[in-house]
């Protein structure tokens, strides 16, 4: 064998050991390949009515046109509170208004006195004394919340205080009766339609979470 064939199976050896080098090291492709995607961003699965950026907050258009003086208040009021919810406060109030309406039915006030204002106590306080002294007793039963409605929103810019205006009307049972125990007015079976406009406040980004009722207009 001459010295140029030595030569060039040498070479030919050489080639093949580098080809399945770079293999072992690149790994191979067989016909097209899709470059690897990238990965989708991670998306927020809360709430459907979280603000998308750049688009209108749900939470606040779904009371008050965009631009009003109410829709203002409400995206201060999440500026400062960003746990604060509208949708979540309607049902606080729902629960509210049972719980204040039945407590002063009932004359259980030390119930609903840490949720209502100092003067809407003591007006709570003179009405059932009002009644005790006649003899009055009031049975009542609270059927439902038939509609909430946010009817106004403000917030003072210095003191941080919010007030929120709500209607509701609701259905209950309520009969008065005398020291005989006889219903002087009312029933214990027919339902009667109650309507009341209700303010609440607080100090938005206080520690205390709790909304004081602070006005009554029914």
């Amino acid at each position: 064998m001459n010295s140029p064939l030595i030569q060039i199976l040498v070479l030919a050896a050489i080639a093949v050991f580098l080809i399945l080098r770079l293999k072992n090291v690149l790994g191979t492709r067989e016909g097209f390949e899709k470059p690897t995607a990238v990965p989708p961003p991670i998306r927020n699965t809360g709430p459907a009515f979280e603000v998308i950026e750049g688009g209108p907050d749900l939470d606040i258009t779904d009371h008050f046109a965009e631009g009003t003086a109410q829709a203002r208040a409400l995206a201060e009021m999440k500026r400062l509170e960003p746990s604060f919810n509208v949708g979540d406060f309607l049902g606080g109030g729902r629960g509210a208004y049972e719980m204040i309406v039945m407590g002063y039915e009932h004359g259980e006030l030390d119930t609903i006195k840490p949720f209502i204002s100092g003067d809407i106590y003591e007006s709570f306080v003179e009405g059932v004394a009002a009644r005790e002294d006649q003899g009055l007793t009031i049975e009542a039963s609270f059927i439902g919340v038939r509609e909430t409605t946010l009817d106004n929103v403000t917030l003072d810019p210095d003191t941080k205080e919010a007030e929120m205006t709500l209607r509701f009307v609701a259905e209950l049972t309520q009969a008065v009766r005398n020291s005989e125990g006889e219903i002087v007015e009312g029933s214990v079976t027919d339902a009667k339609k109650q309507k009341d406009t209700w303010v609440f406040a607080r100090i938005m980004g206080s520690d205390d979470p709790n909304w004081l009722l602070v006005s009554t207009d029914g």
